[in-house]
């Protein structure tokens, strides 16, 4: 199992016992607040699932209908994660809605508030690992599962926070009302995620950065070619794909520009994690002056 697999499930996990925990919370204090934030970590357990199955997915080989893998399954998880986000919050707003109506008083309170506290403290230690681990393997599902878990860490920061005013002043109105604060947070955060991926199913290019350590790296390793040009990328889930142009002197053989392009292909391979490399030779005679890449005339030390 992979690592990326091993953090999916673990993701699923937590989820069942964040939610045990906070239906408990909701159960024993009957607040609206502790509800939404329940209600919230349901979404959790169902995107969890589905970002397991989207990894297993992408996981699997290229074949006959998709000989470029299939990378791209992370993407429809992340954006399913996305919606469901801004569902759960929609929820969290009709719920306040019909208790900002009738505000009552909450039952054990504190025992709620340390069960929400458990329960937090839990998913804001595995929210951390799940971006930090999702950034360096590039996965996008584990990325917006992280995400996902902080607005529901938020959410619960916010409703404690509530409930304690609530104790405080009295005024029980508060309940729903931060309930309310809490869901636009949670929709903010779901719009997000849902663009994020979006621009990785159209095909986003690569950050800038890496796109300038992808053209320094033919810069100095295309030595004996004329030039580069029409340099693309894209990124699919972990894979990010490079292809361009690579001039050639008309005397080259064919050999010796298939030997280029070994040497640029192993250095883009090496410097971009699992990165899938097309070149395109063309004679001296199809040099380009737009959108080039220049080549040093002496090979790297």
């Amino acid at each position: 199992m992979t690592k990326v697999m091993k953090l999916a499930l673990g993701s699923l996990l937590i989820g069942f016992a964040v939610l045990g925990l906070k239906i408990l919370a909701w159960w024993v204090t009957g607040s609206v607040a502790l509800l939404s934030d329940a209600l919230e970590s349901t979404v959790n357990v169902v995107t969890a699932l589905a970002a397991l199955i989207a990894i297993r997915v992408a996981d699997l080989p290229a074949d006959d209908n998709h000989p470029y893998g299939h990378h791209k399954a992370e993407f429809f998880s992340a954006v399913l994660e996305g919606v469901m986000i801004i569902i759960a919050a929609l929820f969290i707003l009709r719920a306040a809605f019909f208790d900002f109506l009738a505000p009552s008083a909450l039952d054990k309170p504190a025992l709620g508030l340390v069960l929400t506290g458990i329960a937090t403290a839990l998913n804001g230690a595995w929210c951390w690992a799940l971006i930090t681990h999702g950034r360096r393997l590039k996965s996008p599902a584990l990325v917006a599962d992280g995400w996902h878990l902080l607005t529901d860490v938020i959410t619960s920061i916010g409703v404690a926070f509530g409930i304690v005013l609530a104790l405080v002043t009295g005024w029980w109105v508060l309940d729903p009302l931060m309930a309310s604060i809490v869901a636009l947070v949670i929709l903010w955060s779901g719009s997000k995620v849902v663009k994020q991926s979006l621009s990785g199913l159209l095909d986003e290019a690569v950050p800038a950065e890496t796109l300038e350590t992808i053209r320094t790296i033919i810069a100095t390793h295309a030595t004996g070619a004329v030039q580069a040009h029409d340099l693309r990328t894209r990124h699919a889930g972990r894979r990010t794909f490079i292809d361009f142009h690579l001039v050639v002197p008309g005397d080259s053989t064919v050999h010796e520009a298939h030997a280029v392009c070994d040497l640029v292909e192993a250095a883009l391979i090496a410097a971009v994690e699992d990165a899938n490399v097309t070149i395109h030779v063309e004679p001296e005679n199809k040099a380009k002056h737009v959108n080039i890449v220049e080549v040093e005339t002496e090979a790297p030390a």
